[in-house]
């Protein structure tokens, strides 16, 4: 097998200890494994130590070298393994052990993925650290779904925003959505997706608005319900977590763009697509 040559560190010649380690924030994307970055790969391949998240598929734990110690500090609704600030001191310790530390996150850490409150720790610290981006999940489902997120005549812009909250915090300001020609997507928006079809329509969306949402995308077991801003509280409580929703035109194109899995014919119905607009109004405007 060819040796990997170990990445080097930017920050190397500056760490606070001269047997200090180093830490790097990787995403892991969507799900599927191929979507990894050479770099994620290369750094997988590397690491003393892997600390990863809930939301990292088993196809890419799969990836990593059998004897790479792993931890698992992942979080669900209200069930952390671990809070916050305990995995802030876990990556410093271990840095300052030596090691070659992989904090692997799903999507891209720097996309509601708290990224920049773990470096914040490690900079203070005087720990080495390193950020590799990674697919996140608006592109990665959105494309395994077959739905752009822009599109000429439909959407020129689109806005990622996030439904999970944290325990005693307000509901985010969302006054400034305006309806128009735009996309919407909706982290982790299943458990409050009666709430955001809500306060869409509140601000003057159409109740006929396309809404789609897209379970596990870009893996074998990835589900799509294609519905409507105002059917949205009625479907989806089949699907499991993480669940992507994204609001807008664009979702449309789902009926005709959807190739998922890769041997489906395209423009064909897909074992993984429920619909559940009227098959007129899947047609995308010329």
């Amino acid at each position: 097998m060819t040796e990997i040559a170990r990445i080097p560190h930017p920050l190397s010649d500056t760490a606070s200890s001269a047997n200090c380690g180093e830490v790097w924030l990787v995403g892991a994307g969507p799900g599927d494994p191929e979507l990894l970055t050479r770099k994620a790969w290369r750094l997988l391949q590397q690491a003393e130590l892997v600390v990863y998240d809930k939301l990292v598929s088993a196809a890419i734990l799969a990836e990593i070298p059998s004897a790479t110690e792993r931890l698992f500090v992942g979080k669900a609704r209200g069930q952390h393994s671990l809070p916050q600030e305990a995995i802030n001191a876990l990556l410093v310790r271990e840095a300052r052990r030596g090691r070659l530390v992989v904090r692997l996150k799903g999507g891209d850490p720097f996309i509601f993925g708290r990224g920049g409150e773990e470096l914040l720790t490690l900079a203070a610290a005087g720990v080495p650290f390193g950020v590799v981006p990674g697919v996140t999940a608006a592109t990665g489902c959105a494309a395994a779904a077959g739905i752009p997120l822009t599109h000429r005549g439909l959407a020129h812009s689109v806005q990622f925003l996030t439904a999970c909250l944290q325990p005693g915090q307000p509901e985010p300001d969302w006054s400034h959505l305006k309806p128009g020609p735009q996309t919407l997507v909706f982290y982790m928006g299943l458990t409050l997706r009666a709430r955001i079809s809500q306060r869409l329509l509140a601000l003057g969306f159409a109740a006929d608005l396309p809404a789609a949402l897209i379970s596990a995308g870009s893996t074998a077991q990835q589900q799509v319900v294609l519905t409507t801003l105002a059917q949205l509280p009625q479907v989806g409580e089949h699907l499991p977590s993480p669940t992507l929703l994204i609001v807008g035109e664009v979702c449309r194109l789902h009926a005709t763009l959807a190739w998922w899995p890769a041997t489906r014919q395209p423009g064909t119905p897909g074992p993984t697509s429920v619909a559940t607009l009227p098959v007129t109004a899947c047609r995308a405007p010329v």
